[in-house]
């Protein structure tokens, strides 16, 4: 009897790790989306809108690129699924000079147990309660446009860029041969990077906090 249970248990944890998984997963998809439109790493004719967390959002259209971020948000979730990557960084290059312009850094945590001692007036024995998927969302949508507003506070980019994804993992991780290697970085140098903290969401099992580091010179 204790084992059914154990497993029953087992198996609970198990839907709300793959869940959170895919909302951390599926928050990446859209955030990556943004910067890319807003920072006009592509041309603005490549994407077009769709209702998400209750907001219009801007998608890519373009088969390749959707193709790459399709390849990279599944190894992701298998990452996170797994708990062996801790961040991704969205990275905007200058195009001719492969100088770093831009990190977007997403910090991924998972979200501390409740305080207090079991049997004490804080916790009282009880379970922690679900968070609503509303106020996920809502914290979402605030990520969300946060980035949009970020435009108007960073340097105006005039010139032609690509971008990188990086994810940082542990050494157990599973990577797929010929997909992922080791890269540089791609810093911005300490005496010309500045620096915004973000907003930060969280699910039951996971908490993603988020900065924009941004080469500035005067």
């Amino acid at each position: 009897m204790a084992t059914k249970q154990a497993g029953k248990q087992a198996n609970k944890q198990a839907i709300t790790l793959k869940g959170s998984a895919v909302l951390v997963t599926e928050f990446f998809k859209y955030a990556v989306n943004t910067i890319l439109f807003q920072r006009e790493v592509y041309p603005s004719d490549d994407f077009h809108m769709v209702k998400k967390y209750g907001q219009t959002v801007l998608v890519t259209q373009d088969l390749a690129l959707e193709n790459y971020l399709e390849r990279i948000l599944s190894q992701m979730q298998k990452w996170i699924l797994t708990g062996s990557v801790n961040q991704l960084v969205v990275a905007i290059i200058s195009k001719d000079t492969r100088i770093p312009l831009e990190r977007w850094v997403f910090d991924i945590m998972l979200v501390e147990p409740p305080a207090g001692v079991e049997g004490s007036e804080d916790s009282n024995n009880a379970p922690r309660q679900p968070k609503p998927e509303a106020e996920i969302q809502s914290e979402i949508r605030a990520i969300l446009k946060q980035i949009i507003s970020m435009v108007t506070y960073l340097p105006v980019i005039h010139e032609p860029t690509v971008f990188n994804i990086l994810a940082y993992t542990s050494e157990s991780a599973d990577v797929p041969v010929g997909e992922w290697v080791d890269t540089d970085p791609l810093a911005i140098e300490a005496s010309k990077s500045q620096q915004v903290k973000m907003r930060s969401f969280s699910t039951d099992v996971h908490r993603i906090e988020a900065m924009v580091a941004y080469r500035y010179e005067e």
